[in-house]
């Protein structure tokens, strides 16, 4: 009789579970799903995280923030975002520590038009528990000149305008897969131009990454998905100034169904959040 019970039990608790539909399904490279604690412990481990978010996925958002809370209490963390833009620091510095409210924070820094609702809970969390958060993105000013004359353009930049960028010449790969593809992409805006535009945006986030990156605690920083997928991006700018840090990606995909993920997201991060394609957007 105890027995029938305990699996009578068991069944209801299949289908209790398994009737939900699935927020969200973490799998690996390879495809296997991953249990939320597990990728937990394996991203504790490692030096440098980079998680990619779709900026208008509140499931990314919200898993963002509960790792960032999680494993704040396992390592000692650096935050850092493309959110955030270099020359922004000194002010998110001084609202951080409290010296200027949130209305003058909004004055002296571009917030992304969904900054309140996707990222400050963030922002706020490591102002509370007094963590530091860099701002790691090359200003927008600078990308528009390079997207426009290329590479060169940044010479004629004055030294005060340069530290806010990657050191200059910036060491490129034009063949990378994940380059090649914006040419495609973007169709007739496709341009060479447009590629150095991604990449200087890449080579700056690995710089400030790297310059901002203290031993023995984890740097979680959270960008697009396409500025880490398939390990390129940010990662390889990283790689190229030091290899010897462990480094580890997420990616976020969506997909019609969860249940299995697509050939073609497999490979693209070490973790991967495989998110209906029908969620609610944020903007």
């Amino acid at each position: 009789m105890k027995l029938l019970i305990t699996y009578v039990i068991l069944f209801l608790t299949t289908l209790s579970v398994f009737g939900q539909k699935a927020a969200y399904v973490i799998y690996n490279a390879k495809g296997k799903v991953v249990k939320y604690e597990k990728m937990l412990g394996g991203l504790s481990k490692n030096d440098i995280l980079l998680f990619g978010e779709l900026h208008n996925n509140p499931i990314a958002h919200w898993l963002e923030l509960e790792l960032v809370r999680d494993l704040s209490k396992q390592r000692a963390l650096i935050l850092g975002a493309e959110f955030f833009e270099s020359d922004g620091q000194a002010a998110l510095n001084d609202y951080l520590s409290n010296t200027i409210d949130e209305g003058t924070l909004e004055t002296q820094v571009s917030l992304w038009s969904n900054y309140e609702t996707d990222y400050k809970p963030i922002i706020e969390y490591a102002k509370s528990k007094k963590i530091p958060f860099i701002a790691t993105n090359v200003p927008r000013q600078y990308a528009s000149l390079v997207h426009k004359e290329g590479f060169k353009v940044l010479e004629h930049l004055v030294p005060d305008e340069k530290r806010f960028i990657a050191p200059l010449p910036i060491k490129f790969d034009p063949d990378l897969p994940t380059y090649k593809k914006i040419l495609t992409m973007f169709e007739d805006h496709g341009t060479p131009e447009l590629v150095k535009a991604q990449a200087i945006k890449d080579a700056t986030m690995a710089h400030f990454i790297l310059e901002n990156y203290s031993q023995n605690k984890l740097f979680f920083h959270i960008n697009g998905a396409y500025h880490s997928d398939s390990y390129e991006g940010i990662l390889w700018f990283l790689k190229q100034r030091n290899s010897n840090l462990n480094y580890v990606t997420v990616s976020t995909v969506e997909q019609k169904n969860v249940s299995e993920l697509l050939e073609e997201n497999k490979n693209k991060a070490d973790y991967i959040i495989c998110i209906p394609d029908t969620m609610t957007k944020t903007y």
